[in-house]
């Protein structure tokens, strides 16, 4: 079921790729040169997390944050976070994968409900199966931390997912980090990414230059997305109010505007998971 499905979401996703559907909006060539492309940004993904995540630094002496949102371990800045030991959730026996979770009492009803809705959209199209925590020891503890950061892929104990009340609370802010919990990293980190996209380093926060390391990926036979809900947005840690990624060879595709996780990232799910 999940390969069939699978063709039909890598089909989808060449659709979705050239109309650049569901984006906060098209940029074209004269405004990415213009301050003003920025102002599409506000309420991307990676806007999101940078707003948030502005002054969570180093936290408790345990882990940095990494790459706008990834929560590193002390000792392990660098090595892998996910291929440096086992990540991957276990599959059970009939097929489906099985995370537990708690969520914090801190937040409010229609905070949970935002929530929710990010971990039950994993089960209409994937085997993930996000559920209540009973007596686990390994599962996923979402709170109201000092931004929006998850470390990546399965820890040896309780992860910690943190989503800012009023701050992180966005369905597709939710899909984000649970995406980084399941084990996958930023699209732009990808390894092919140079052939898609251009890093305006000039344009970027010293301090955040990190954030746009490439990585070593499994890119699980998928062509790169500029819909994903894992793409950094166009001026995403920005000095200056420019852009600092644009992409190539059309600098006018819309990049960091996914509403919600695009077939691309279901099917990654799929093929990591499921088959």
């Amino acid at each position: 079921m999940y390969l069939i499905q699978g063709i039909v979401l890598l089909l989808l996703s060449l659709s979705v790729q050239s109309r650049s559907i569901r984006e906060f909006g098209n940029v074209t060539s004269e405004e990415i040169v213009n301050s003003n492309a920025c102002r599409y940004d506000s309420m991307s993904v990676s806007a999101i997390i940078e707003r948030a995540n502005e002054n969570v630094g180093k936290l408790n002496g345990d882990f940095t944050i990494m790459h706008g949102d990834i929560m590193v371990y002390t000792g392990l800045q660098n090595a892998d976070p996910c291929t440096s030991r086992g990540c991957k959730w276990p599959r059970s026996r009939d097929g489906n994968v099985y995370v537990p979770y708690v969520i914090s009492n801190e937040y409010s009803s229609s905070e949970r409900s935002v929530i929710q809705s990010g971990l039950d959209s994993f089960k209409k199209s994937t085997c993930i199966r996000f559920i209540p925590r009973t007596n686990q020891e390994q599962y996923i503890d979402i709170i109201s931390g000092s931004g929006c950061f998850s470390s990546v892929g399965q820890r040896p104990e309780k992860q910690i997912l943190s989503l800012k009340k009023n701050s992180c609370i966005y369905y597709h802010t939710v899909q984000h980090e649970l995406l980084h919990a399941l084990g996958f990293k930023h699209e732009q980190s990808r390894s092919d990414r140079d052939k898609h996209v251009k890093i305006l380093f000039q344009n970027v926060k010293p301090e955040k230059v990190r954030n746009f390391k490439i990585e070593d990926t499994n890119n699980l036979n998928t062509p790169y997305d500029y819909n994903s809900v894992m793409h950094y947005s166009r001026c995403a840690f920005s000095s200056d109010n420019k852009p600092t990624i644009i992409p190539i060879p059309d600098n006018n595709v819309s990049i960091g505007g996914a509403a919600e996780m695009s077939p691309n990232d279901i099917l990654r799910v799929n093929r990591l998971y499921c088959t």
